[in-house]
Order: structure tokens, then sequence, then C-alpha cells
């Protein structure tokens, strides 16, 4: 497979969806942009620890199912941030409303389920990654934008208080604030993986999830728990996501039935001190990610100890 820049594209259709299937839409290829995004913002929106977006233009674009449901936030003056209000995914921006990016529509390529003839070509707003992501493909590197000359300005969210022994947590608008307790000396968090099954991919609309699970004793919302909408996948045992009705984040979940919380690591307002420890459910890892770190892979769940 080569990269987005390295091959000529014929025209060729994808679709996409989010994780209920409300909204569904299609856009066409070749797209003039296919990269990783670290910033802060694409983290906390999508509760993911990077973004994978298509760029395609808008005339090359268009919805199937569910756009009159879509709910959306400007998280600046010049990005919006659209999700679905049943399910709480990521999905498509017609970004005509900003004169940075008229004419185009920043598609979640987790959001995908059309297998892809290319893959991203290059990492961007590395200068904001999150402690736990390390950069091991050999892609190039962008501190910020990938064309500086038509970088938009950026955009300075407000610092969290913190607490001594927790790690805060909080959505993009800044609604809904979590804290989970920091383990005691000599114990540690339960775990914290990547996870590339599509249910993963559909809801946080990125490559694959981050998520890190703890007691659920330890974690607690410090403010707007009221405005957390929590959607259980139907069929699935305990899939599902929690996010913020406001500006769509995805937050920390408390599994039903279960005596552990589910926290996506891009909600997270500081580093955690703990890293990924595996790849999971690589069996069903999206096509156009490669991934090139030597973390222990399972093709579904870990076995259990």
């Amino acid at each position: 497979m080569t990269t987005n820049a390295e091959r000529p594209q014929g025209r060729r259709r994808h679709e996409g969806r989010c994780l209920c299937g409300g909204v569904r839409f299609q856009t066409t290829s070749p797209w003039p942009f296919f990269a990783h995004c670290h910033c802060s913002m694409c983290r906390k929106h999508h509760g993911a620890s990077f973004v994978t977006w298509v760029v395609a233009r808008a005339a090359s674009f268009e919805w199937l199912a569910g756009e009159e449901s879509i709910r959306r936030y400007d998280s600046s003056g010049h990005v919006r941030r659209s999700w679905c209000p049943r399910c709480g995914s990521t999905v498509p921006t017609v970004l005509g409303h900003a004169s940075f990016f008229a004419g185009v529509v920043d598609v979640p390529a987790g959001s995908l389920i059309t297998p892809l003839e290319v893959r991203p070509d290059r990492h961007i707003f590395v200068g904001s990654k999150a402690p736990w992501v390390e950069i091991t493909d050999g892609l190039p590197v962008h501190e910020g934008w990938a064309r500086p000359e038509k970088s938009p300005p950026a955009t300075e969210r407000p610092p969290r208080a913190r607490r001594a022994g927790f790690i805060g947590g909080s959505c993009l608008c800044g609604g809904v604030v979590f804290e989970v307790e920091r383990p005691r000396q000599g114990a540690a968090f339960d775990a914290m993986r990547n996870c590339h099954c599509r249910r993963c991919r559909l809801a946080r609309g990125a490559a694959h999830a981050t998520n890190l699970f703890v007691p659920a004793e330890r974690v607690a919302f410090v403010r707007g728990g009221d405005l957390v909408t929590d959607y259980a996948l139907p069929g699935a045992e305990r899939f599902g996501v929690a996010f913020c009705t406001g500006c769509g984040s995805h937050v920390a979940r408390m599994v039903t039935g279960r005596p552990y919380a589910v926290i996506p690591a891009g909600a997270l307002d500081e580093d955690p001190g703990i890293r990924p420890s595996a790849h999971i459910f690589v069996g069903s890892k999206a096509e156009w990610f490669e991934i090139t770190d030597d973390l222990p892979q399972f093709e579904e769940s870990p076995p259990q100890p």
C-alpha cells in the first residue's frame, strides 16, 4: 500500500457511518489531505490519542442519512465539531463556514467503513502530542499545521485546576469535569490499551481507541454529570460510550454491572503516568493504519490472568 501522496488516485466512492448507524455518508476520492492530528482539541473531542482526518472536497461529499439530527459545536472561530446526538460518534464537518477551509469536508477516517486504497502520509500538531504516544512509523512530522503559511491561528484552552492525588479529565466545552484517583504508592492502574475493534473506531472516529481501565469507585464527576449521555450499544454485553451533550466530547463511563470505569485517554487533562501495554482486537484493525511499535498484539481481547 502506498501513501496518499505517492499514488495517483482514481475516483472511488467510500461510505461511512456513526456507531449507531443513524448518520451515514459517502465521499469520493481522491482526497487532497490525509493525516494524523495530535492537537489537544481533537484528542479531547474524540477521546482518542490522536485523530486521523481525510479532507474531502465538498463537491465529492454527500449525506445519505441523519444530516438533520447532527449536533455541532464551534470549538474555535475556524473549527466546528460535529457528532451524532444518539451515540456520540464524531461525524464529518462541512467547513464552508470557515475562511481557512472553505469548500472542504473534514471526515474522521475511523468512521469510514469502505476499505481504503491509500494511507495517511504525515503527522500534524505533534507539538501537542499526548505523552503516552510514541511516533514510530517514519512518516513526516510537523510541530503544527502541515502548511504553516496557511495555518489558522492557534486556540489556547484554559488550564484546569489540579488536585493532588487525582488526575483531571474534561470535555472540550468544559461543561463536564471528572477526576480519577491516582493509584496509591506501589499500586497501578488496571490497564491502558489501544483497541482497534470496529466499534471503537466508529465511536471515536479514530484509528483506534486508547482506554484506561480503573475501579469505578476511583472515578467521580466534579461537575456536569447531568450533561453526560450514556449510550449502550444494542446487543453488546459491555460496549458503550459516554459523551457531553454540549460539545460531543467522550468522557469517563461507568460500565453498568461491572466494577470498573472506562476512561478515554484523550479526555485526560494531564499525564496519567501509565502507558499502553498492548494493542487489542488487531484482527479488526483499519487497513490504512500500520502498527509499528513493539507492544504485544492480540487478535481479540488479551487472555485473562
